[in-house]
């Protein structure tokens, strides 16, 4: 077949992404940035097993941390905020650069 790509492979993995995520999370703070690249996955897919980590927490005998993001130009802190992901802008001086929510785990 002339130009004919097949579907990429995927790498074999002993563990699943989830559990894999959740054994980074214990070694200490990360964004989910991070997250993707020592796990390999996409950014979008990391916020998804992160909530699906939040919600089994209480059935694995261990807790989600998460530090919130934080707005680089007046120090706005997003305590009250309950999505994973990280904010568009600052609510208070509308600024761009915010840095992103830090993640782990504790028993």
């Amino acid at each position: 077949m002339k130009g004919s790509k097949g579907a990429p492979i995927p790498a074999e993995r002993r563990v699943t992404v989830r559990k894999e995520i959740e054994e980074v999370l214990r070694g200490g703070r990360f964004s989910a940035r991070e997250i993707s690249t020592l796990v390999r996955v996409s950014e979008r897919e990391v916020y998804g097993h992160l909530g699906h980590i939040q919600r089994a927490a209480h059935k694995g005998g261990y807790q989600l941390n998460v530090t919130p993001a934080e707005c680089k130009g007046c120090g706005f802190v997003f305590r009250k905020r309950d999505r994973l992901t990280r904010p568009g802008r600052c609510p208070v001086c509308h600024g761009g650069p915010i840095t992103e929510p830090l993640f782990s785990i504790s028993p």
